[in-house]
Formats: structure tokens, sequence, C-alpha cells
């Protein structure tokens, strides 16, 4: 490929989508060779068509023996020919129908993995930025959209091409004249559809926004159903989706109703290519260049190029709509994963972190949330991190795995014994495998229990997963479901109630063995004794595993070793429990202890 037209593809989102054709070379290939055949089927067709009517003419089709019968021999080797080639086209359109419909979900396959993989890598910080309706859009309509694009590529862009071809072909073969006035009218006509594809992207863009509009409205209407209904939002939020439904409509008509007003003129400059056979076809025939079956054949590959350019303009419509979606889902896969981990590894044995002067802001340049925060937690230590809301708690969990990247500072990992590593220097697949967040939204996928406790470790055994369902104190779940393990949950996780879903999270991270373990709220659901048993069973494995605990509950922090006291994006005090509650106002008011732990 030169370098002019990697250029051209690299500007063109709709030609990166098409040079996804390139990794099906065979059968791209075996494609384009039926189409050939079947447009050259169509032009032998149509001059067979020529000499047949020219026969008839000429009254060679039904002769006249010499004792008066008639003789139809001719005329059904004529009728015979022409429907052996009609039914040859067939089988070919039928093949080319199969192939170009293989080529086309294999692009759409390959694209929505392509997509889907991105998303996935992506950080959180775009997640933040981008509603879940925007993204599943890129993954189904707009992916949608590039494969109608694609269709008409083969059946009006390639098709269209060789019709033109053997078509223009064959009219310049009977007279130059011909086929020259209906090219020069082709080429008018193709121009003023292209000239209104730059409003239809547009228009499209337009519409697209509106369908993300819609599918984010769908998207929270399902996912929030339990607040939708505890607030009796249920009118409210169907009026809201009726609204964004009307503007799509609206947005998707007017983009409709631009393509279809576009279509006519074009059309009508392509028919006068028709008067122009018919008017000096008769001339030609008149002067003896031109037979009556040539004439016919003419005038039929006119009709052709008629109905071949109506064609045209419902795919410049959707190729218009697919440049405006294609655009939309490389603005997606062009958008940098950032987070590349590095190759270096963490030693061996338990985890402690430190952070040096961290500093981090919110998504989008917003207000600094860490500014100059610094901490160490030793490996095998258990330690509580508390705060007021919004102090940056969680985005401070988040550091750890590297889910977001500080803005500066450093974040290490590693012991003084064994050293200490930059996160930003491990290879992230190890990192996290050995540094795990366990979030205060549970989430469960719409699996069985054990798969989705497998997801920390796939290879794990029954057993293994029996012990960690008993350290998470979650056994007890598992022992009432209909097929214990085997049992399917509903989506995220509904079927449980909220503490339950937490200790099932709770063990499938145990279940992970991770060096560092950090619990961002993650007991919140929990009553009092439950919470109990599970912190007492942390507090047993602490000697092989270090534990963070970000907590809002004093049952909580009373099972760590520390506690630190985050404010103003820094840690302002340190030390244990009874310390920090005869010294920090701030702490024992977070805390709701009303100054009685100044007395403890």
């Amino acid at each position: 490929m030169s370098a002019s037209t990697a250029s051209t593809i690299a500007r063109s989102p709709l030609l990166r989508c098409l040079a996804i054709y390139r990794s099906m070379p065979v059968l791209v290939g075996v494609t384009l060779l039926l189409f050939v055949l079947v447009n050259a089927g169509l032009a032998c067709q149509q001059w067979l068509l020529g000499l047949a009517v020219h026969d008839v003419t000429q009254g060679l089709a039904v002769l006249r023996l010499a004792d008066g019968t008639l003789d139809h021999a001719p005329a059904l080797r004529w009728l015979a020919l022409l429907g052996a080639i009609a039914l040859l086209r067939a089988v070919l359109l039928y093949a080319v129908a199969l192939a170009s419909q293989q080529c086309n979900q294999r692009l759409l396959t390959q694209l929505r993995a392509r997509i889907f993989s991105h998303i996935q890598q992506l950080q959180l910080v775009y997640h933040w930025r981008h509603g879940m309706g925007e993204l599943v859009s890129r993954t189904t309509r707009d992916a949608d959209k590039v494969r109608d694009a694609m269709i008409t590529f083969w059946r009006q862009g390639v098709d269209t091409v060789l019709v033109l071809v053997a078509v223009l072909g064959l009219l310049c073969w009977y007279h130059p004249a011909l086929g020259l006035v209906p090219l020069l009218l082709s080429a008018v006509a193709l121009a003023l559809l292209l000239h209104q594809a730059g409003h239809l992207v547009m228009l499209d863009r337009a519409t697209g926004a509106a369908y993300d509009r819609v599918n984010q409205d769908l998207s929270e209407g399902v996912t929030g159903v339990r607040v939708i209904k505890s607030f009796v939002l249920e009118q409210q939020r169907s009026e809201r989706f009726a609204r964004e439904v009307a503007v799509f409509a609206r947005q998707a008509r007017t983009a409709l109703a631009y393509a279809s007003s576009r279509v006519p003129l074009p059309q009508a400059i392509v028919a006068m290519g028709h008067v122009w056979i018919m008017l000096y076809g008769a001339v030609l025939v008149a002067r003896g260049q031109l037979d009556l079956g040539q004439l016919t054949a003419s005038l039929l590959l006119a009709t052709m190029l008629v109905f071949r350019l109506e064609g045209v303009g419902r795919a410049m419509q959707a190729w218009s709509d697919a440049r405006s979606s294609a655009g939309r889902i490389w603005d997606l896969l062009d958008t940098p994963l950032v987070l590349d981990g590095g190759s270096g590894q963490l030693p061996s044995g338990p985890l402690g972190c430190r952070f040096t002067r961290v500093t981090l802001s919110a998504p989008g340049g917003g207000k600094q949330i860490l500014g100059g925060c610094s901490l160490t937690v030793a490996p095998g230590e258990v330690v509580a991190l508390v705060g007021a809301t919004g102090a940056g708690k969680s985005m401070l969990a988040h550091l750890l795995p590297r889910l977001l990247q500080p803005d500066g500072g450093a974040v290490e990992l590693g012991s003084d014994v064994a050293g200490w590593k930059d996160a930003a220097s491990l290879e992230l697949t190890a990192l996290r495998r050995r540094v795990h967040v366990v979030p205060q939204e549970s989430f469960l996928f719409s699996d069985t229990v054990a798969a989705n406790l497998r997801l920390a470790a796939p290879h794990a055994s029954d057993a293994d997963l029996q012990r960690a369902l008993a350290l998470a104190s979650a056994d007890d779940i598992v022992a009432g479901l209909e097929q214990g393990l085997h049992t399917r949950l509903g989506e995220r996780g509904t079927t449980l109630s909220g503490g339950q879903r937490q200790r099932l999270c709770l063990a499938r991270a145990l279940l992970a063995a991770p060096d560092l373990l950090v619990l961002d709220d993650a007991t919140s659901a929990l009553d009092a004794v439950t919470e109990r048993r599970v912190l007492a069973a942390l507090r047993a494995t602490a000697s092989r595993q270090t534990v963070l605990l970000i907590a809002s509950k004093l049952s909580t922090v009373l099972h760590a070793d520390r506690v630190l006291l985050l404010d103003g994006g820094r840690i302002v005090a340190s030390g244990t429990h009874a310390e920090l509650a005869r010294s920090q106002p701030a702490y024992r008011e977070l805390l709701g202890m009303d100054g009685e732990g100044a007395h403890d």
C-alpha cells in the first residue's frame, strides 16, 4: 500500500472499516470473481437477446418449410440458450449473496469484538465521562450502520460499477455515441448524489446523538427500576423516554426526507440517456447502422441504468449514515488506553503500599482531589482509611491497581526489605492479580454462583469455592439456594439482597488470594454480626495479606491496626483508633462518636 493510499484510509473512518476486509482475502477475492461473472453474464444475456430479437424481426426465428409447415427449432434454440444463461445467473446470484453476506458478517463480528475489547481496556475515567447508552450504541447501532454500508458496497458499489462497465461497453460496441452520452449523464447524476453526502452525514450525526440519549434512557430505566418504583417515577420516566424517542424520530425523518428529495433529479438526468438511445438509435436504424434487435437491447440496458441509479441513491444515504457511525466508532477506537503497563515484576511475599506526594484531579480537569498525599502501609498490616464523603478515598484506592493514574507523585508497592516498585513500571496483569479492590457497589454477572466466583480463580475446585465462601460468611447464602453453587443469578445479582451480593463479592476477592486487598466500604450492607465475622476472618489472614479498609462505620474501624484520616487531599492524622478518638475532633465527628471517644 502506498503512503498516499494509507493516508487516505487513515483520514476516512469508513475506509478504515472497509480495510478490515484485508483480513479475509480469499473470501473477498471469491466474492469479487462471482460479481464479475454475474455481470459478464448480464452483458452476454442482453447481447444474445438483441440477436434473438433481430432473428424474430427478420423472420429467422420461425421458418416456413417448403411443405408449408413451420420450423420452430431456431426459436426453441434461442429460448433454451437464454433460459440456460438466466438459470446460470440465478445460481451465481445466489452464490454472490452468500459470499457477500459472509464478508459482511465477518466484518461486523470483527468490528464489534474490537470495540468491546477496546471498551474493556479503557480507563475508568472514560467510562465516567461517557454513559453506558453511548458505548452500547457504538457496539450495536453504529456497527450495524457500517455493516449496512458494506452490504450496499457490494450490491450498489461493486455491482453497479461492473454493470456500468458491461452496459456502457455493450452500448459503445453497438455505436460509440450510444454509450458516451449515457456515460456523461451518469457522471453528472453521480456528482449530484455525492454533493449531498456531506449534509447527510451532519443529519445522521444529529440522529445518532438522539439515539444515544434514547439508549441511555432505556438503560437507566432497566438498571434503575428499583429507584423508579420506590419514588413512583414510572409515569415521569415514560414521558421522558417518549420525548427522547420523538426527538430521535424527528431527526430520522429529517434525514430520510432530505435523502429522498435528492434522488429524483439525478434519476431524471440518467433517464435522459434512455431518450437519447431511443432517438439516436432510431436514426442509426434508419441508416442501417443498427438493427431492431440491437436497439431493443440498448433500450433495455438504458432502463437498467435508470433503476441502478435509484439504488445508488439509497446506497449514498446508507454510506452517509455509515460515515457518521464509523466516525463515532473510530473516535472510540482511537482513544488511547494510556495505562499501558511496564515490564517490571513485584517481589514475592506480602505487599505493602507507599504514596509519596501523590496528586490527583477529578476527571476532565476538575478540582484537585488529592494534593501531596503521602502514606505507608506495611506488609501484613490492617489499616483503615476514613474521610468525609468526597474526600477521595475511592480514588486513592483506584490508584493501587492502576485503575487510575496519578497526576503527580509516586505510588509504590513492595516493602522495606524487598524494595519498592513504582506501580507505573509494573506489568499490568500481574499487578492486578496481586492487588485487588472490592468496591462498595457489588457487581455479579448473570451466571451461576460458581462461575461468578471462578472469575477470580478459573481453576478453583468446588472445595476452594466453599472455603472462600466460609471466609466471607457467605456459605449460608449458597446453602439456601436451590441448586447451590450452580444456581443462576439474575442480572447484576438482583435476585440477592445487597448484603448477600457484598458477601459473594468478598468471597470472590478472597478466592483470588491477593497480596494487597482493598475493601472500599465493601461491608457497608452487612449487619454488625456478619461484618465482625468477615473482618475477623480477614485478620486471620493478615500475616500473608495486607488489608486496607476504606470505612465509614465505627464497627469496621475497630478491626484495624491503624487508622489514617484523609482530609483536604492528604493524610492529616495516623494512629490507633483510640489515639485519633482522643486527639482528632474531625475523626470523632466522622464516626458519630459525639466526643465520647475522648474518654475511651
